[in-house]
């Protein structure tokens, strides 16, 4: 037997999802540091004295101590971090949180290791947490850190029809997902302003630590969405359903 299975690990991760299994045990799903998106069981989780009840609800932070077995991973211990339970606080919070979530389990495949994708999660939650930005501007910069992380990075240095440098454009391709220039034909493309074409580039340039202070309009912000949510739901496996679900509510209610 190699010595992959049977092994004692250590890491830090989040929970992205849970679901009930056997009596009283949980399947837990969990984006971790060093070994990316793995499954793990809770034994007796879901038991009222339970020691794993708190560390493994969605959006919990924690260092996991796991044994990695043939299949599964278990869960042998847990010291939560920040079982970021403030992220529960309205709707809008916990939409977007299960979002996060949600866009991980769907862009990542089981065992595929992203340490700046996960640097990039523990930011946004701790964002959320402290309201330090608006909510929709940091989804999209989170969105743009995601495509690039899972291979479906935008290029900002030039045209994706002749290659030209550019600075800026008012139209993304829907094949390449880059900008056309001014001469090159617009088919399959779709609008962007100015402002919101600087903004983007700007999302997918910088870091998380760095954006928490810019500033994006109504327009930009509908636009940022439209852009973004059409290559997400084009390129991953299935199509996130949780801020489908909040605009139509908004819309209701509106």
């Amino acid at each position: 037997m190699g010595d992959d299975f049977l092994s004692i690990v250590k890491t830090r991760a989040i929970v992205i999802k849970t679901q009930e299994y056997k009596e009283a045990d949980k399947l837990v799903w969990l984006f971790t540091e060093d070994f990316g998106k793995i499954t793990a069981i809770a034994k007796g989780a879901r038991k009222n004295k339970s020691k794993y009840i708190s560390s493994t609800l969605p959006c919990s932070y924690g260092e996991f101590v796991l044994f990695k077995g043939k299949n599964l991973y278990t869960i042998n211990e847990v010291t939560i971090i920040d079982s970021f339970q403030q992220l529960l606080r309205n709707l809008d919070t916990i939409t977007y949180a299960s979002y996060f979530n949600e866009l991980i389990d769907i862009a990542l495949e089981n065992d595929e290791i992203s340490k700046e994708l996960f640097k990039d999660l523990v930011t946004a939650f701790y964002f959320i947490k402290n309201d330090v930005m608006d909510i929709e501007v940091l989804a999209r910069a989170f969105e743009t850190k995601l495509l690039k992380a899972t291979g479906y990075e935008l290029n900002f240095n030039q045209c994706v029809k002749c290659r030209k440098k550019i600075t800026l454009s008012n139209n993304i391709d829907l094949q390449s997902y880059g900008p056309i220039c001014k001469d090159c034909e617009k088919l399959n493309s779709i609008y962007i302003s100015n402002p919101t074409y600087n903004t983007l580039k700007f999302l997918n340039s910088f870091g998380m630590d760095k954006i928490h202070r810019i500033v994006v309009s109504q327009t930009s912000k509908i636009e940022l969405y439209k852009i973004l949510s059409f290559i997400i739901s084009e390129n991953y496996t299935r199509k996130p359903k949780s801020l489908e679900i909040f605009n139509y509510l908004k819309e209701y209610n509106n």
